[in-house]
């Protein structure tokens, strides 16, 4: 990791000069209403907090600690905090339940958000999950501190890319631009940079590094962000100068995601089948991840297995590790008719795959009651269900 942070700037010098961002950048940086707050705040306060959510990309070592090492270079007088608030595979609704858990333990001056890649190949999520998602991460980001500086930074895969060759643009970065631009929040459009480099011939996939960028393709990412910061930060800074609140716009979708929630799974009550604790990793089939391998979840593993919970709001799921032996949940809400949900997921038939499956949206403001019985039928090699935690919006 050390080795790694050493050649980052060493990198990050090579790329500048390798890249005209002259006039391709400027329409793909997006400024919108300005990034003062955070500047005053390092500046007159010599402190700053600093987070970011994603999935892998910002969980792993690339464009985070990059961005992190030209805040420094920045503002050297400023005693910063950086929260990484990355965790593999998650999506933005995800992002929007572990807001408050992940990200806002410190009142944050300076937030980045990167989900569109998560949205598409993992989520598989509709325009309306997107905003939902995004919307709901930025309004109650707002509403925890109205000053807070938000940046949002599109990556791309391989179907993205593609779409972005056609002339077109890729629904999650679409959904996620609406939501931008209705909050004045400032984006990196790195997705469209990357893909007009590649129809110039002047990058290729490779260089750039794939979904998971190189070094290389994660500075390219660090240096649109740095360009931002020139533009915001263009003008001199006045010592009398003070925050202001961002304004906080009618919402794109009244049901986002504004109020979500982790809800321990100990409040939930168990009928049958059901343990709450560690299960045993070792004993079961297909890849773990160790941040999930040592904290209790609501686990059962046999058909009719049910549980209760008694909760408020107007959407309720769960942030689960599904694998192999995934099953199959009926969910009812308040008596209704139960709904199967199917826990499994493409990417979990070798892996304990982490992911929020929604078991009602769309319901009535006050409070209801949850019901989940383990299904018979399954799609996986089991009937296995384990819930990290409870959603609530």
């Amino acid at each position: 990791m050390k080795t790694t942070r050493f050649f980052l700037p060493a990198l990050f010098a090579l790329v500048l000069p390798c890249f005209n961002y002259s006039q391709a950048a400027e329409n793909n940086i997006q400024l919108r209403g300005n990034l003062d707050n955070s500047r005053i705040q390092f500046l007159k306060n010599k402190k700053g907090n600093v987070a970011f959510m994603g999935g892998s990309i910002t969980e792993m070592n690339g464009y985070r600690p990059m961005v992190a090492d030209q805040l420094k270079k920045r503002f050297p007088e400023t005693n910063f905090t950086f929260i990484d608030a990355g965790i593999s595979s998650t999506c933005s609704n995800t992002g929007a339940f572990r807001l408050e858990r992940d990200v806002l333990t410190k009142p944050i001056d300076l937030f980045f958000i990167e989900f569109a890649v998560n949205d598409d190949q993992d989520a598989h999520h509709s325009r309306k999950d997107c905003i939902r998602g995004l919307e709901g991460i930025i309004r109650h980001a707002r509403k925890s501190n109205p000053n807070m500086d938000i940046i949002v930074t599109f990556f791309v895969n391989e179907g993205m890319l593609k779409t972005l060759q056609d002339g077109k643009i890729p629904l999650t970065i679409g959904a996620h631009e609406s939501v931008a631009k209705n909050y004045k929040v400032s984006t990196i459009n790195l997705a469209k940079e990357v893909a007009e480099k590649i129809s110039a011939n002047s990058l290729t996939w490779k260089q750039y590094g794939g979904v998971h960028p190189a070094p290389f393709g994660n500075a390219i990412a660090a240096t649109m962000i740095d360009n931002l910061f020139n533009e915001a930060w263009k003008n001199p800074w006045g010592k009398t100068d003070s925050p202001k609140a961002h304004e906080m716009p009618a919402p794109l979708d009244p049901l986002s995601y504004e109020a979500g929630r982790f809800i321990d799974p100990k409040n939930a009550v168990i009928k049958s089948g059901w343990t709450l604790g560690v299960p045993d990793w070792k004993s079961l089939q297909g890849g773990k991840r160790d941040r999930f391998t040592s904290v209790p979840v609501l686990y059962a593993s046999e058909a009719g297995a049910e549980i209760t919970l008694e909760f408020e709001g107007t959407a309720i799921g769960a942030f689960i590790v599904a694998g192999p032996d995934a099953g199959i949940v009926l969910a009812s809400i308040d008596g209704s008719e139960p709904k199967p949900v199917d826990l499994l997921h493409s990417y979990s038939k070798g892996l304990h795959y982490p992911r929020t499956v929604m078991f009602g949206t769309d319901l009535k403001p006050g409070k209801h009651t949850l019901k989940l019985v383990i299904a018979k039928e399954t799609k996986g090699a089991g009937n296995a269900a384990r819930i990290l935690q409870f959603c609530a919006n």
